[in-house]
């Protein structure tokens, strides 16, 4: 069975939009990550260490839409020019796929997530898309979190987690660091 990973950059409060701020999410405090907390490489490492996992990427629609234009030419994420991608959307059409950016299919429902999950494939990791994260965790399809920590407290903004009445998840610890910038490092496996 393929594993759900979903990574991504949350204040201490559990916002995860807007980190480098951008169109259609934008709040007062939209940009936080790269605004206020001082740079250090080593907190980032994450972000490389999970090249090494990632054998496909899956997008929300609008996630999606932001990423695919920058990521397809980026020097920095040609690790996954090639990789198949997944977008979750009931509204996207393949004809607004990003072209020039690998294999690209489109998924319409939690269905045919679980039906990717049983296939043959390594990790598949969920950037962005906070929506749809919330939806899966709810659903009980992610596997494993990859956070990067901000100490931040942003207040306005999308959760990563929803405030749906539901069974306790439990989480299990799998690596952590602190850095010096105050960022903290949380790999959890899903209890199930």
């Amino acid at each position: 069975m393929r594993k759900l990973v979903y990574t991504g950059f949350m204040s201490l409060d559990g916002v995860v939009d807007s980190p480098g701020g951008g169109p259609g999410e934008e709040h007062r405090s939209g940009g936080w990550v790269f605004k206020d907390i001082e740079f250090l490489p080593e907190a980032f490492a994450l972000k490389g260490e999970e090249l090494a996992d990632t054998t496909a990427l899956m997008f929300g629609r609008r996630s999606y839409e932001a990423f695919a234009p920058i990521w397809r030419d980026s020097e920095d994420h040609a690790a996954y020019k090639e990789l198949p991608k997944f977008v979750v959307s009931s509204t996207l059409s393949e004809e607004d796929l990003a072209d020039g950016w690998g294999p690209t299919a489109v998924l319409r429902s939690e269905e045919d997530i679980v039906e990717l999950k049983k296939g043959e494939g390594g990790a598949i990791f969920i950037h962005g898309s906070a929506e749809l994260a919330r939806r899966l965790s709810d659903a009980g399809l992610i596997d494993q979190y990859n956070l990067l920590v901000f100490p931040i407290l942003l207040g306005d903004g999308k959760s990563l987690f929803s405030r749906s009445d539901k069974e306790k998840q439990m989480l299990s610890l799998r690596e952590s660091a602190a850095y010096p910038n105050g960022i903290m490092k949380v790999i959890y496996d899903v209890t199930r």
